[in-house]
């Protein structure tokens, strides 16, 4: 719970930038400052508090949105560590991409399950019966089939923009895993996800689990693979700790709002 708690509560100290570089952001008496040394702006009122708190609250947002997803990211890897005995190291992958004329850089995925690092047979079976199954579904060639060594993931608290580039990336990172040995899933916890964006991420073989709590199929529903696959009631985690986490979050929204 503290994973998840503790990256959440960054929010409480966002301040917007304005769409000025630098890490710290306006406080609302630099905000003011900075809008009535500006003539058009002060005749327009732009200086208002509450505008502060709109800018406050908008980037706010998107904060929330990208910290729970940190903190899912970092919460998944230790449930893989707990439940299926691995390391660290095991549950994070990366790779390198040589650039021309530029160092190297390396890229990331949010999660990984090496079949062999498994100490369970049991566990182990659970998992590569799965892996198996599903790139039946993907119709994976059967060469590249056999190959494969275990899972890689991309863990998302949803996904509605229809970004290009990020797409682009994780095609990228679908086609690397693959080459690697490696069947590249995409995990989104909430059921937000354009339609659109999943049919192209399916169609480049990633295996999609969404966020749905009426499929009881391990093959679609990311609760379900976490509960029967890997071994760990994770939306019963959610359930039991709402109450906590509702109000977390209505505390970190209130500070947003606030015109302070």
């Amino acid at each position: 719970m503290n994973i998840l708690l503790e990256t959440i509560r960054v929010c409480k100290h966002y301040k917007p930038k304005l769409g000025h570089g630098g890490k710290e952001g306006y406080s609302l008496r630099e905000f003011q400052q900075f809008y009535r040394k500006d003539p058009f702006y002060h005749w327009m009122g732009l200086d208002n508090p509450l505008m502060y708190a709109a800018h406050k609250a908008a980037g706010g947002m998107t904060s929330i949105y990208r910290q729970i997803g940190i903190g899912c990211e970092r919460l998944f890897r230790t449930v893989l560590q707990d439940t299926l005995n691995l390391s660290e190291e095991d549950v994070k992958w990366s790779y390198t991409v040589p650039q021309a004329g530029r160092k190297s850089r390396v890229l990331y995925l949010d999660g990984r399950i090496p079949l062999q690092a498994i100490p369970d047979p049991s566990c182990k079976k659970r998992v590569r019966d799965w892996m198996d199954e599903v790139a039946q579904e993907l119709e994976i060639d059967e060469g590249i089939r056999i190959s494969l060594k275990g899972l890689v993931f991309e863990v998302r608290q949803g996904y509605k923009s229809k970004d290009s580039k990020r797409q682009n990336a994780d095609i990228a990172n679908a086609a690397t895993a693959y080459t690697k040995g490696y069947l590249p899933c995409a995990a989104i916890l909430s059921q937000q996800i354009d339609q659109d964006i999943a049919l192209r991420y399916t169609v480049e073989k990633w295996k999609l689990l969404t966020g749905v709590t009426a499929d009881v199929s391990p093959h679609h529903s990311f609760y379900a693979f976490m509960k029967d696959i890997i071994g760990y009631d994770l939306a019963g985690f959610f359930e039991r700790n709402t109450n906590l986490l509702k109000k977390e979050v209505k505390s970190i929204l209130e500070d947003l709002l606030a015109t302070r």
